[in-house]
């Protein structure tokens, strides 16, 4: 499958970068996931309710890109210049209507992902970020299609009976150490 016109978003500018997360340029979203990938600077958000489950979305059908498929929290591109913290709340509020509270970037991982379905490529110096929702989300349809709250024994189900986004596996296991440390029961790599 390959990405069709009518999914394609506006133009949006991603922030290209070195091995080492320096900055280098930007390029279109779009052309950044285009094979073979052209590493760019991303987030990811995994961000836990007060009683310790794990937020994650199901990315809306309007999606280009891994559409209707589960994911964490909150993902996406900093804006050429954007911190990726600045970054992780925008995205939080567009796609779940939620504010943040107890951010912290719990590190960087690097990976270049083929994912099959869409014919794109993940070529990412991601920033992970965990924090907390005080409030309901209340998902941006065009975003994100459903959401549910997952304890560590679910989302180990969930990850060996449902089909995730491509990248998920590379960012929950580069975090894996620091949510087994903060968050009882995840942070095991293989469900």
């Amino acid at each position: 499958m390959t990405v069709e016109a009518e999914h394609v978003e506006p133009e949006i500018l991603v922030e290209t970068v070195d091995r080492e997360g320096h900055p280098i340029g930007s390029l279109e979203k779009l052309a950044a996931h285009t094979k073979p990938g052209t590493l760019h600077r991303a987030f990811s958000l995994f961000a836990f309710d007060s009683d310790d489950r794990l937020v994650l979305q199901q990315r809306s059908a309007d999606k280009y890109h891994s559409p209707l498929l589960w994911t964490n929290t909150a993902c996406g591109h900093p804006f050429p210049g954007e911190t990726p913290a600045d970054a992780v709340r925008r995205r939080a509020h567009d796609e779940l209507g939620v504010e943040l509270a107890d951010l912290v970037e719990v590190g960087t991982v690097y990976y270049q992902v083929d994912d099959h379905t869409s014919g794109l490529v993940e070529h990412e110096f991601n920033h992970v970020f965990t924090a907390r929702i005080e409030s309901a989300p209340v998902p941006t349809p065009h975003e994100v299609a459903d959401v549910q709250f997952v304890d560590a024994e679910a989302l180990a189900a969930l990850r060996t009976e449902t089909p995730l986004t491509a990248w998920f596996d590379d960012v929950y296991g580069a975090i894996a150490p620091t949510l087994a440390e903060n968050y009882p029961g995840f942070g095991a790599t293989r469900p």
